[in-house]
């Protein structure tokens, strides 16, 4: 995973960041599908995708430049309205605290997303970094 071998569900596992290899673009965003949903682009360098939609609690794939010029996969919580509109977006969290927080409320999605990141790890797309 990382240099030393950290475990989700743990407190040090929400310092964990999915680092892209590169920026997600137009060409490349269907590389990055969860359970054969594409990251759709909602503003310019901005991809989202539900990964979790329940009425108390849902969880965002964020797709973004979100730590310095670093392209990273992360997670917020959206508002929704009339059932169906988002209308805003939580500011991203790392994805280790998204992973976590989803292990806890829907662990068999957890586990799929886990299994999605060691896909992208293993096509090149990313890798894991643990953030100071």
């Amino acid at each position: 995973m990382a240099e030393q071998d950290i475990t989700p569900g743990t407190p040090e596992f929400d310092k964990m960041v999915f680092k892209l290899a590169g920026p997600i673009t137009a060409a490349n965003q269907t590389a990055f599908k969860f359970k054969d949903e594409p990251l759709t682009e909602i503003q310019p360098g901005v991809y989202v995708l539900p990964v979790l939609l329940q009425p108390e609690f849902n969880l965002f794939l964020v797709g973004a430049q979100l730590v310095g010029e670093d392209w990273v996969l992360g997670f917020s919580q959206a508002t929704i309205e009339n059932d169906n509109e988002v209308t805003d977006l939580t500011e991203p969290e790392t994805t280790g605290q998204g992973l976590n927080q989803l292990g806890f409320r829907d662990p068999q999605v957890a586990n799929e997303l886990l299994q999605y990141f060691e896909r992208l790890l293993t096509a090149g797309l990313g890798e894991w970094k643990l953030i100071k």
